[in-house]
Parts: structure tokens; C-alpha cells; sequence
């Protein structure tokens, strides 16, 4: 039998499908989140030449970045993405900025189609650095109103400790 990357479900034949997950911080799922951006990283190529052989380029790993992160959801009466982005920067200016809780962990939860936790990531001290409070408001459209945050981080990992979920 060929391997289908499934370990526990070898009966499964598809990947996990992107619109099951949610959201954690502060120990809590965050309501009404419909879009994560993609977790990627991004490491820089050293180039160097060695002396006697020069005619051609050796590649060696430089610094890694961390790529932000865009969350999207619907506007609801939950104030926790307005209250988190205003502890970098509120309109009452830089000496009401929270210096010590401005940074947060986070946990993405992918799931398979029953529910069940898949794929657990943990995202490292993140930080707000853009937030849209009010979308374009239009009439005409039919849509929902969505405020949008993006994402720092300084790093993430895969739980591996998060086991296969069995299907069967």
C-alpha cells in the first residue's frame, strides 16, 4: 500500500482541509476569526567564493525572519482584537502604550472534518503592528464587515505532541 502521509488513518486518501481551524490566545478561542494568513519563514543565502576555487558561489543559511501573519473576521461586539492592537498604540499616544503585555502567544489549531485537532502550531511573542478598525463601508455591496489585523512574530513551532486524531 502507498503511503498517504497518514500514520493513524490509512484509510485517509486527502489532506486536511484549510477551513477548519481556529484561533487561541490567552488561553481562549477567538471569536469570529474566517482568515489566517500562511505561517512562513524566510532564511537569508550567504554567498561566498573560496579562494582557490572561485568560479562558483558557496551557499550558506543567514538570518531567519518570521513573515506577519493577517487575521481576518467579521465585526462583532468583542473588543479583544481592538483592546490588544491599542496596547502598542491608542490615540492618547506613546505614554499609554502597555509595554509589558503588548506581546502574546498564540496557538493555530487546524482540525480534521469531525473537529478534532489535527495540526497545532504555536506562534511566538506576537504584536500588532496593523489593525483596521472600520472597513470601506459601501451600500451597494453585499458583504460583511471585517476588521483585519496583522501579525508580528518572533518565531513558530509545530506541536509535535499534537497526535493524529483516529477517524475510524
Amino acid at each position: 500500500m502507498a503511503n498517504t502521509g497518514f500514520v493513524v488513518n490509512t484509510h485517509r486518501l486527502d489532506p486536511y482541509k484549510n477551513f477548519k481551524f481556529r484561533l487561541l490566545w490567552d488561553g481562549r478561542a477567538v471569536l469570529g476569526v474566517s482568515k489566517v494568513g500562511a505561517l512562513k519563514r524566510t532564511t537569508e543565502v550567504v554567498k561566498h567564493r573560496s579562494g582557490g576555487d572561485n568560479s562558483f558561489d558557496h551557499k550558506s543559511p543567514g538570518r531567519t525572519s518570521y513573515e506577519p501573519v493577517m487575521l481576518e473576521r467579521g465585526i462583532t461586539h468583542d473588543l479583544e482584537f481592538e483592546r490588544w492592537a491599542n496596547r502598542v498604540h491608542t490615540y492618547q499616544g506613546d505614554t499609554s502604550m502597555d509595554l509589558v503585555n503588548y506581546k502574546k502567544d498564540l496557538t493555530l489549531e487546524v482540525m480534521n472534518e469531525r473537529g478534532q485537532v489535527a495540526i497545532r502550531y504555536f506562534m511566538y511573542r506576537c504584536w500588532v503592528s496593523e489593525f483596521t478598525a472600520m472597513p470601506d463601508l459601501d451600500a451597494n455591496a453585499n458583504a460583511v464587515a471585517i476588521e483585519n489585523m496583522k501579525i508580528e512574530m518572533e518565531g513558530f513551532l509545530r506541536d509535535e505532541a499534537t497526535a493524529e486524531p483516529a477517524e475510524g
